[in-house]
């Protein structure tokens, strides 16, 4: 397949507002794609290398060749060029890769270019997000969603599920099945704005559990045999001994747990995110780690058991299960609520959640106890419930957008002020904004704007927003060395000058401390 018809869908679907067209472009594609290239065009779609970190940044593509003329490059061919440039390490890399990039770009288009720039920079947003490439997969097969959704949760790769598909047709579905030793997508959560608004709109009887601020795990065991999974499908079994070592305590000896590894310190409190997560990601000297920062598994839910798969029972069976295998020290602390009528019980929740709070919790989470598992989506059956934090920002820049925002400034660079007067950068976000919000901010922002290098317009320091976020964590990446967590925009607040935003102050106030144990790093990912 030429990457110039993979470019050309990328820009159809990110035009396309309505999902079925988007699926629809898709569905087309995949059923023109041999099997053995479904892989690569759905991760580049969703704009994923599959070679990972490559070392090509904007300096490598700021001054691209003159563009080919007509399309001769194909997916295989900018495949096996990133792995080349993927390989390349040591003296002289530098030189060699900026070769190789001028030789894949100077092979491409300018369409193919514009596609390549984005996708080397992690910048395709076309919309093309894993949901719809996995409907429009089942309509290029002819195959009912739900089971493609089944057969991708079972085995946590939809380009492995797709080529199997449609190389083999529905038939291929069946061999994927939930293994023991297998990592399956989490199920995740939506939100709600209290307990009492997550009770009436779940409509049931339901629990609410601890949501605890660590990294979510998957813990398998078949006998001996361990394995600890991150939320991302990561085998991490080496890093955490204590996680196989607490597997190795319970009752059965065949069985997949859904959980989170969090560490409490001195005063019996959760330590920052961060400080975990830099234990989680420490490759070298696990002994040392852990006797740093020693963590422990709290787990919240079963998937499998003995032999008896768990995934459609309902949760209340599912926790009988667990309370079962796992010893109640290792389990989510919880209370019930029979009847979503009951108002007492729901006052009993609201202060469930307050204790959790106090206790350095996140809040809570609302789980439905007749819903299944269903993993790998972001089900109504479980909503999560967290207090909300607003800060008065100044918008210090802006990104053009891409796809249905190509036009408009869309993703904001979001700074506190400081005590000469100036701004400190806190971090980014696009969230939040709707469509007469982007317009606004793109008229506004183009009035204040300073610099414009054709994806950044830097602007001056004047426009306020009201910017939601769930907490702050330590980031190497901006001058105080912190960032919001989830930023998202409330609303813009024209109204207010920028030398009454909050102050850098107030937000390091809220920070977490240092590290005491070496340096934390700024992951990628945390726990939902």
């Amino acid at each position: 397949m030429l990457l110039a018809r993979l470019a050309e869908v990328s820009r159809e679907v990110a035009a396309a507002s309505a999902r079925s067209r988007k699926t629809a472009l898709l569905a087309d594609l995949f059923a023109a794609t041999r099997p053995e290239q479904l892989a690569l065009v759905i991760s580049y779609l969703a704009g994923r290398i599959p070679q990972g970190r490559i070392g090509v940044g904007w300096s490598a593509l700021k001054d691209p060749p003159p563009p080919a003329v007509l399309p001769t490059l194909t997916v295989d061919a900018t495949d096996a060029a990133l792995t080349a440039l993927a390989a390349l390490k040591g003296p002289g890399s530098r030189t060699d890769r900026q070769r190789l990039v001028r030789e894949l770009l100077a092979a491409a288009t300018a369409g193919e270019q514009l596609f390549l720039t984005r996708l080397l920079l992690g910048d395709v947003r076309q919309g093309a997000l894993d949901a719809i490439a996995l409907e429009a997969v089942a309509r290029a097969a002819g195959t009912p969603a739900d089971a493609v959704r089944r057969a991708v949760m079972l085995d946590g790769s939809l380009p492995r599920v797709a080529r199997a598909l449609l190389a083999e047709g529905p038939a291929a579905l069946e061999r994927f099945r939930l293994t023991v030793g297998i990592p399956v997508l989490p199920m995740l959560a939506h939100t709600a704005a209290s307990v009492t608004e997550a009770v009436h709109a779940l409509g049931a009887a339901c629990a609410v559990e601890e949501k605890l601020d660590g990294i979510r795990v998957q813990v398998h065991r078949d006998g001996e045999l361990i394995r600890v999974y991150t939320r991302s499908l990561d085998d991490i079994t080496d890093r955490l001994p204590e996680v196989s070592e607490a597997a190795r305590r319970m009752a059965g000896d065949r069985f997949i747990l859904d959980g989170e590894v969090i560490a409490l310190g001195p005063d019996g409190r959760p330590v920052p995110f961060q400080e975990i997560a830099s234990r989680v990601g420490s490759r070298t000297d696990v002994p040392a780690a852990r006797a740093a920062l020693p963590v422990s598994p709290v787990f919240f839910d079963v998937l499998t058991a003995d032999g008896e798969d768990a995934l459609d029972l309902p949760g209340a069976e599912r926790h009988a299960v667990l309370a079962r295998l796992v010893p109640e020290p290792m389990r989510v602390r919880r209370t019930v609520v029979a009847d979503p009528a009951d108002a007492s019980r729901i006052a009993a929740a609201e202060e469930f959640m307050a204790a959790a709070l106090r206790r350095g919790q996140e809040g809570v989470l609302v789980k439905a106890l007749d819903a299944p598992y269903a993993a790998g989506r972001r089900g109504r059956s479980w909503l999560k419930v967290k207090p909300v934090h607003t800060l008065d920002l100044v918008v210090l820049a802006a990104e053009w957008g891409h796809g249905r925002r190509t036009g408009l400034l869309s993703n904001l660079h979001l700074g506190a002020r400081a005590e000469d007067g100036t701004f400190v950068m806190l971090g980014k976000t696009f969230k939040g904004l709707t469509d007469d919000m982007l317009r606004w901010q793109t008229r506004r922002l183009g009035e204040l704007a300073v610099a414009d290098d054709g994806f950044t317009v830097r602007v001056r320091p004047e426009l306020v927003a009201e910017i939601a976020y769930d907490g702050v964590q330590r980031s190497p990446r901006y001058p105080a060395g912190v960032t919001l967590r989830f930023a998202r925009v409330l609303r813009h607040r024209p109204d207010k000058p920028a030398g009454e935003a909050d102050t850098i102050g107030r937000v390091l106030d809220s920070a977490p401390p240092p590290p005491e144990r070496g340096d934390a790093t700024d992951p990628g990912a945390r726990a939902p």
